[in-house]
């Protein structure tokens, strides 16, 4: 059986249920629709405060990760300093 008459059959089924369940319907088409459209808003928002979580939780790691690296930056000067100090004999003050 070749891939097409597969994808063929496949959208005919599609388009056949999605008629059924259109006739079938327990409730009026205007009705159908405005439950569809708040499903989506809702699942819109659900999203929406998914992905302000997920950049919130990210921007708190990054603010993290650079305090750390400040850190770290601080003290490697301050050690590459006393290393040239004491490759060098000297002090600083």
């Amino acid at each position: 059986m070749s891939s097409v008459k597969v994808v063929l059959g496949v959208l005919a089924g599609v388009a056949i249920g999605a008629a059924a369940g259109i006739l079938l319907a327990p409730h009026k088409g205007s009705e159908t629709r405005k439950n569809i459209s708040n499903r989506s808003d809702a699942y819109a928002q659900k999203l929406n405060n998914q992905f302000k979580s997920f950049v919130d939780s990210l921007s708190g790691k990054f603010e993290t990760m650079t305090q750390e690296v400040d850190v770290m930056v601080e003290n490697g000067a301050g050690k590459m300093a006393r290393g040239i100090d004491h490759a060098t004999g000297t002090k600083r003050v």
